[in-house]
């Protein structure tokens, strides 16, 4: 889910060559989490036709197991962002905070393209 390490590195920094390269930010979600309500979800689909109503009782679950999902995750990430800035001395650790914000504003962007 969420890297603190790398969420801690500089954003100029290039990824050292044990880290993979990734073209945008993570998932929020971890791949067998987001396969399974992706499978449930297709499934609904393909059954609409001769189940109607279960199938929208399907993608109605599916549909919550996410919003569930992106809850928990989008708490813990914030839980780790404040632990990264809370304790920090603000005359010491600009460029600690400064990168605490880039994180938050990153984040919230992110959340409002979806």
């Amino acid at each position: 889910m969420y890297d603190q390490t790398r969420a801690q590195q500089p954003a100029d920094r290039p990824p050292g060559s044990g880290e993979r390269r990734t073209t945008g930010p993570e998932p929020l979600l971890p791949p067998e989490e987001r396969d399974e309500i992706v499978r449930r979800l297709g499934h609904a689909v393909n059954t609409f036709a001769d189940t109607p109503r279960e199938a929208l009782e399907e993608a109605e679950g599916a549909f919550d197991e996410a919003a569930a999902q992106l809850t928990k995750a989008l708490a813990e990430l914030r839980q780790v962002l404040r632990a990264g800035w809370q304790d920090r001395d603000p005359e010491t650790d600009s460029a600690e905070l400064r990168f605490a914000l880039r994180q938050y504003r990153e984040l919230t962007q992110r959340l409002m393209r979806t």
